[in-house]
Order: structure tokens, then sequence, then C-alpha cells
């Protein structure tokens, strides 16, 4: 099984958010694709089978399956375009969170995804507590979004992990700030996936880009994702869906020694 090793939202390798990416003819067992996630140790593993004019897609973490990811689309879409099918600049995803679609334009993939605008909610000790500072405002969607007087406070916070992983509320935790070089910044944290930090997470923008879109009152958005490996994400707000772009580059191509469990 040929599993290719993609950087996310990155212009070049080390920056980003690594995924991998397997693209098969036929499912293997869920079991299979939980150990596969768990061996790459990446916070996201790709399977991609086609299906007519469409590919199914499924997100493993090494904590389990997930409905939702963005770098691991994009580079589903890169390795897709540029070793199976380099006719093609538009690519068709069914997911459980329905078909999502990435077009490529150029050496950018802007991905169609669903908005998600969260709800305003109380802030609790527990939280201040788990995130080591103390939030202007949270939000709730799919995940625990909480707005940072600035970008600094972004930047630097230091999150006690194992707090977080006991919020009873959302998947993960959202820090995000209005920027001076950016529109917005932020940084994801995905501890019960097993994965603390997120280096680039397109699927949190589904929230942070309907909510920022209706702070700066404009549709059109540049955000950056403020871990140690950064990444630069562009941003549309269309409704009821949001546009995220990104570049993406390859690290590696592998064989998985499979055989003997296929």
């Amino acid at each position: 099984m040929k599993c290719y090793f993609v950087d996310a939202f990155a212009e070049k390798v080390f920056e980003g958010n690594p995924a991998a990416v397997c693209v098969l003819e036929n499912w293997p067992s869920d079991n299979l694709m939980q150990l596969i996630a768990k061996e790459n140790n990446l916070s996201e593993t790709a399977f991609a089978v086609r299906d007519g004019d469409k590919y199914h897609l499924r997100w493993f973490t090494p904590g389990g399956e997930i409905d939702l990811c963005g770098h691991a689309t994009l580079a589903t879409a890169f390795v897709l375009a540029n070793f199976y099918t380099e006719s093609e600049n538009q690519f068709v995803f069914k997911t459980l969170s329905g078909d999502l679609t990435v077009v490529k334009k150029g050496d950018l993939y802007e991905m169609d995804f669903p908005s998600r605008m969260p709800v305003k909610i109380d802030i609790t000790d527990e939280m201040i507590g788990a995130l080591g500072v103390t939030p202007v405002e949270a939000y709730l969607g799919r995940d625990l979004m909480f707005i940072l007087e600035k970008e600094s406070e972004v930047l630097y916070a230091n999150p006690n992990f194992p707090a977080l992983k006991e919020l009873n509320e959302g998947l993960g935790v959202i820090l995000t700030a209005k920027s001076k070089q950016f529109d917005f910044v932020s940084r994801a944290f995905f501890p019960k996936l097993n994965v603390n930090e997120d280096p680039v997470c397109g699927s949190a923008h589904c929230q942070l880009i309907p909510y920022w879109s209706e702070q700066f009152n404009k549709k059109e958005m540049v955000a950056r994702q403020l871990s140690e490996r950064g990444g630069t994400l562009y941003c549309q707000l269309d409704d009821e869906r949001v546009s995220i772009s990104g570049y993406a580059t390859l690290y590696s191509i592998a064989e998985l020694q499979l055989n003997r469990i296929l």
C-alpha cells in the first residue's frame, strides 16, 4: 500500500500540517486504518477510494475517526492531482460531512466546506484554568473557540492538555485573535483525539471564518495559524459555505508493508 506524506497549507516542506494519504481500490478494515493512523502518528491519515466520478474520503486521527478534516482533504486532492489523474482539476469527496469539493487553481487548492457559526457560551473557571489565559469570549460549535485580546496571547499560550481533555464541551479547543499582519490568527488543540496541537487545522476555520467575517464585516480574509510549523489559509465566506485555500508540498512516498495483513 502506497502512503504519501504531504505538508498541507505549506509552500515548502517542514511547514504547514503534515498528513498521510492512502489512495485505494477497496476499503481495508476500519481497525487496519486506525492502526495505520496510530503508526503514522500524524494528526490525520486520509483514506480515499474512487466511487464513480467522486471519491469516498475518510480521516483517522491516532485516537479515532473524525467527521471533518481540512488539511488532509487538501493533501488528498494534491496527491490525486499529481500522482493519479493529472487531467482533473476538480475533486468531489463523499465524507461524513457531506460532499466536499476541492478545485486546483494553479498551485492553490480551494476547498468548499460547510460554514459552522458557533454559539456564544459562558466562560467557566475550568476553562480559564485549562487555557492558562482568560479569554474575552467563548463559543461552541464542534470545537470550543476562545477569543483572546491579543495576538501574542495566542502565540505564547501554553495550555494544560490533560485539563483541556477533561473539558466537557467540544471536540477540540481553538484560540484566536485579531492580527496586524493577517486578518486573524489561531491555534488548535485536540487532546481528546491524542493530538495536543494540530499545526494547521482547516476544519477549525469552518467556525473561525463565519465568526471573523461577522466581526470584520467582510467576506474575504487571510488567516495564519501560529503553531511552531505555521501555515497560511486564504478564506472566504459564501452564505452557508466557506472556501479555504492553501498550498501543499510532497515530503515523502512510502510503501506500507501490509501484504500479510491484507
